[in-house]
């Protein structure tokens, strides 16, 4: 096992050139369809999305493929809300299904609701100072992600996954002087990759994840580069050095993720998790290189109905400009 871990870490490894060439630190923040680099879970965004290393079951594919394998249960489904920035809202969900020994499969969805958005048409003859008119309502402006998921643990301590989605973005159409109509859609095929790690220490646990691997997308005459991000990420369980005779009924995690990406330089994510009797959970993160969001937090309650578990998350990110961001999942597991 040791040597298949190292083989994939050295994967990893050799990768990493390729991927900060594509990343390209020259041209931060050109990336496209950058709806893709926004949390959709409550519990990552509480924890300061850093969760690589965190994510079991259907909400792991938003992640760390790899957390699919940690799936409890038969089915585990979840249903995540956001109400995010300038009207925009997210919808998103997945559901894994544990097929024992040979692994856990899962399916996912994501859409993007823009809101009112309205359209805008140069005209120098308008008599405005600024040069434009509008034209009305943008109608067709959406976003979708949908994605298959599979992962294997390789052994007790060591897992793998992998995310094949169909990603798309939909911003309307132009119409030209002559009537010439163009629609600005595009999709594209793209992979995530994910490994976790328990080292055998406490719950001490380390993972790596690829997010939005794919070729370039050409718009017009310019060819986009979907948001690529590398993570590295670690966790651990506190209460083992603090009092290990009361980790049943209470727990504290520790985690960290370090993210590199084409969108944006380097940041480092910090969150912390405390949970009583498996039954409520208190969350709280903290982003750094972040020019308006840094801290965030955040509240789960868990339960058991028939022998199901039932799961409600609500998150709070605090932003400078915009309206702050509320996130709202439900969760089932039988």
């Amino acid at each position: 096992m040791k040597k298949i871990f190292i083989i994939i870490t050295m994967t990893f490894l050799i990768w990493l050139p390729n991927i900060h060439a594509q990343v390209g630190l020259s041209k931060i923040g050109q990336s496209t369809m950058d709806f893709l680099l926004v949390s959709v879970s409550p519990k990552s965004s509480a924890m300061g999305e850093a969760y690589s290393s965190i994510g079991v079951g259907a909400e792991s594919m938003f992640s760390n493929p790899a957390g699919l394998v940690e799936t409890q249960k038969t089915f585990d489904i979840t249903v995540n809300y956001t109400q995010w920035i300038a009207d925009i809202n997210y919808l998103a969900g997945g559901v894994a299904y544990n097929i024992g020994n040979y692994g856990s499969v899962g399916l996912s969805f994501l859409t993007v609701n823009y809101g009112t958005i309205i359209g805008t048409q140069l005209d120098p003859n308008s008599g405005s100072a600024l040069g434009y008119i509008e034209t009305g309502n943008v109608s067709g402006v959406d976003a979708y992600e949908v994605g298959i998921t599979y992962a294997k643990a390789i052994s007790s301590k060591f897992s793998i996954g992998g995310t094949m989605k169909l990603v798309g973005q939909n911003l309307g159409s132009n119409t030209f002087s002559d009537g010439t109509t163009i629609k600005n859609n595009a999709s594209k095929l793209a992979f995530d990759a994910g490994v976790k790690y328990y080292t055998g220490y406490k719950d001490f646990r380390f993972a790596m994840a690829i997010r939005n691997f794919a070729s370039n997308i050409k718009r017009e005459e310019i060819s986009e580069q979907l948001p690529l991000t590398f993570t590295m990420g670690a966790a651990i369980g506190l209460m083992d050095f603090i009092n290990p005779d009361i980790t049943k009924d209470h727990e504290i995690t520790l985690a960290v993720d370090f993210l590199h990406s084409n969108s944006y330089s380097e940041r480092i994510n910090y969150g912390v998790e405390y949970t009583y009797m498996n039954m409520i959970s208190l969350r709280a993160g903290y982003q750094t290189n972040r020019d308006i969001m840094s801290w965030s937090a955040g509240v789960g309650f868990n339960t058991s109905v028939a022998g199901n578990n039932v799961e409600v998350n609500y998150s709070f990110s605090k932003m400078d400009i915009f309206s702050n961001v509320n996130r709202l999942s439900v969760g089932f597991a039988f």
